[in-house]
């Protein structure tokens, strides 16, 4: 209903053309045919394929308007009032010509009341007609209508399996609903039809699926990467801080507090190989959400304005995945500002802290960042994140957890090494450089043919130069700035 109230509003501010974006071509047709019966105006619809027809009985396709120019042609020529749907116009709204048509008649809309509805599954109106133009777009269903689906699909299913009922978890329901929200009622039967017609139930075995289903259907332009295998807490070392404020918020976040806004997300900053992208993965396995991992290599587009149009494309799916973490990947290396890039690096800063201050779905965002001084102010101000935590090398403690997760891992008992001696040697390493201490290890073991042991590890430690020592400086001045200014993680 109130998708056929704002249409036939919009039609009624005479706005000369209505872009309409949607794969869902039927029910946009069913739509209008049911506003503009209520308006008492006709109805046209064209297509490449057909022409063009007047939707009413006792009208045949004009087949002499087939081509695009003729179409716009007649639709200038004519006098009477009308809506003119454009089956998917959107390749010839390249041609110069056929813009030109277009905006004759927006032009001339006073002297003859046509509407041109634009419908196609993507559309960009070039800049000489954005004046007339109208963006419209369907509502996606609300979980009553998602509830009502899923019920005929499994009403479906009974009819087929003599009478036998759908089997379902009531949290699983739920879930199910909850997960299949922001997409078409077609990709809602399709996706409902697949989880119930798998094994004649609905149960939490089906939600990832579903999940990942979602993604694909959401995500076709590659820029967001759905994370199918996140970490858990336990094989993070250290992190205590970091651990305890995630467990405080995650009722919050995942379920309705009464007077508690759900957080919405949290800097890691620190030293390089200490455990922040892993401990961003770990978040969404302590929630059990899914993860997204936002790719700015692939946002990045060498025409003007199309980088925006990425970012605002990917944190609308994210929303639509939602609730669900979104990870951003050494933020400094994308929003750090720079005059030799034309102003996309500030543009794209923009959007981004419009929607961080302007969302309303539950997307927990997790950044990563390793260089403060390439981030801009207005990102790292109070407000923008919840907390921003600073993540320093291990200490004594954290580095003996990084050395037993770490051998656990390599199938080796860590109580047949001295796990305290090779943390003290390790001193000032990072949890990447203790792992590739290991791993070097493991090498020398297969070179001599002998187990690892304690030995092995620490002429591997022993051989290499950490980046505390190589880059001391620079992480002397990173820690100096986020002494006062930041939360340990530790």
């Amino acid at each position: 209903m109130k998708d056929s109230h704002d249409l036939g509003l919009l039609i009624q501010s005479r706005v000369p053309i209505i872009s309409l974006q949607t794969k869902e071509e039927r029910r946009a047709m069913e739509l209008l045919k049911n506003v503009t019966s209520k308006l008492f105006t006709p109805l046209y619809r064209w297509s490449i394929t057909e022409g063009l027809l007047r939707l009413e009985e006792g009208y045949s396709p004009q087949r002499h308007n087939t081509q695009p120019q003729d179409v716009l042609g007649h639709i200038k020529a004519s006098l009477h009032p009308g809506v003119y749907v454009l089956t998917d116009f959107h390749p010839y709204l390249e041609d110069p010509l056929h813009v030109r048509l277009l905006k004759d008649i927006a032009i001339s809309y006073t002297d003859a009341p046509r509407t041109v509805i634009l419908l196609s599954h993507e559309l960009s109106v070039p800049e000489e007609l954005s004046h007339f133009n109208a963006n419209f777009e369907l509502s996606m269903p609300d979980k009553i209508k998602i509830a009502e689906q899923v019920k005929n699909i499994a009403d479906s299913w009974t009819a087929e399996n003599n009478g036998r009922r759908v089997k379902a978890d009531k949290q699983a329901y739920e879930m199910l609903l909850g997960n299949l929200t922001g997409l078409s009622l077609t990709e809602v039967r399709r996706l409902a039809r697949k989880a119930i017609y798998n094994d004649g139930a609905i149960t939490d075995a089906d939600i990832p699926e579903v999940l990942k289903a979602k993604y694909e259907l959401l995500n076709s332009g590659s820029v967001l990467q759905f994370e199918y295998e996140t970490e858990k807490f336990s094989d993070v070392g250290g992190f205590k801080n970091v651990k305890r404020w995630l467990e405080q918020r995650k009722k919050a976040f995942i379920g309705d507090v009464p007077g508690l806004k759900p957080p919405k997300g949290m800097l890691l900053l620190g030293v390089q190989g200490c455990g922040k992208s892993l401990a961003a993965k770990a978040v969404a396995g302590i929630w059990g959400l899914p993860l997204l991992h936002l790719d700015f290599g692939a946002l990045f587009n060498k025409y003007h304005g199309e980088t925006e149009k990425n970012l605002r494309k990917a944190l609308k799916t994210a929303e639509v995945m939602a609730p669900c973490v979104l990870w951003v990947d050494e933020i400094e290396k994308a929003l750090g500002t720079s005059e030799s890039d034309g102003g996309t690096s500030q543009r794209v800063l923009a959007t981004l802290l419009t929607w961080l201050s302007e969302k309303i779905k539950p997307v927990f965002m997790v950044a990563t960042a390793n260089n403060i001084e390439a981030l801009p102010p207005e990102l790292i101000r109070k407000g923008r994140f919840d907390e921003i935590f600073f993540v320093d090398l291990p200490n004594h403690a954290a580095r003996m957890n990084i050395f037993e997760i770490h051998l656990r891992r390599r199938e080796l008992n860590p109580a047949l090494f001295n796990i305290g001696d090779l943390a003290k040697q390790a001193e000032g390493f990072s949890g990447a450089e203790i792992e590739q201490a290991i791993v070097s290890a493991f090498y020398a073991s297969h070179a001599e043919n002998e187990t690892v042991n304690d030995a092995m590890i620490l002429k591997a430690i022993k051989q290499t130069r950490p980046l505390s020592v190589v880059m001391a400086e620079p992480i002397a001045r990173l820690r100096d700035w986020a002494r006062d200014r930041t939360v340990l993680a530790d």
